[in-house]
């Protein structure tokens, strides 16, 4: 069965008379015929009762009616569907992005760019860095934003945006009115952290590191948010991006040399983008802040 024969039995049981559903076609009133036929002895039931000079759709042809005008329409959506997935100015992007780029970054990389293309959509999923990452390798993303570098030879990155990390502390916090601080001078302060496989995650256990320090970690968080209200509750310290202090918090910039985050954008090597991902990715890298 292929959906051109599909086509035809349903033009002939339109138009109730194989000649005109011929003329229509153009096509000869012969071969259609012969092709209706065919598609009767594949599926074994008769597709029409003639009426006179008028054929009508006998029981069996009502139910294969029904299915097979589903099928010309998925056929037709799925067409649609491709050529929109081909139109740059059209179709959808998904993107994969870090919870802490959901505030203000990507929302305004998307108003940008629609600003030039609005008839662009986004299907958007934030998560942790390596989830990010994975998600992009395994094809339920297009592009990723993330930190750190994916170490991941199947992925390319490349970088936008280069943060300096702040030590989030207490307000009442004997550094909480120091213009700049180290990792050494809480190397023995209990320290609130992000879950593994979070990009911070990675980065502050590397300072540590460098540091020469184990610290404390007394609580793990799935997002800064409720890493900053632990914070304000004095349970640790914490190293975050650079935002805007929250009550009872105050963020020191670190004065480390490593103590940066750069966010990159990411997407697998070797899949083809659609035309309107790869207008997006080329936006982003060009532009990242506008």
């Amino acid at each position: 069965m292929d959906l051109t024969t599909v086509r035809w039995f349903l033009a002939v049981a339109d138009h109730g008379h194989v000649t005109n559903a011929a003329a229509e076609l153009r096509v000869s009133q012969p071969g259609l015929s012969r092709a209706i036929a065919r598609l009767e002895r594949e599926l074994r039931v008769p597709l029409f009762d003639r009426v006179g000079r008028t054929v009508v759709l006998s029981r069996y042809g009502e139910v294969f009616a029904e299915h097979a005008r589903r099928l010309v329409a998925e056929e037709e959506a799925a067409r649609r569907a491709l050529a929109q997935a081909a139109d740059p100015d059209r179709g959808e992007v998904s993107l994969a992005f870090l919870h802490t780029q959901g505030p203000s970054f990507v929302p305004d990389l998307i108003r940008r760019f629609r600003e030039r293309h609005p008839g662009v959509s986004f299907r958007l999923h934030q998560d942790r860095a390596g989830l990010v990452a994975a998600a992009v390798r395994e094809g339920r993303s297009d592009l990723g934003i993330t930190s750190p570098r994916p170490d991941d030879p199947e992925l390319e990155w490349g970088p936008l945006v280069t943060e300096r990390l702040r030590l989030a502390v207490p307000a009442t916090h004997r550094l909480a009115r120091r213009r700049r601080v180290r990792v050494a001078d809480v190397g023995d302060e209990p320290l609130v952290g992000l879950r593994r496989g979070a990009g911070l995650r990675t980065i502050s256990e590397e300072l540590f590191a460098e540091a020469g320090i184990r610290p404390e970690i007394v609580v793990e968080a799935e997002e800064l948010g409720t890493v900053r209200g632990l914070v304000a509750a004095g349970l640790g310290v914490a190293i975050v991006p650079p935002a805007d202090d929250p009550p009872g918090v105050r963020h020191v910039p670190l004065d480390d040399p490593g103590a940066t985050r750069t966010i990159g954008l990411t997407w697998a090597a070797a899949r083809t983008r659609p035309p309107v991902v790869e207008r997006f990715r080329r936006f982003v890298l060009d532009d990242p802040r506008g």
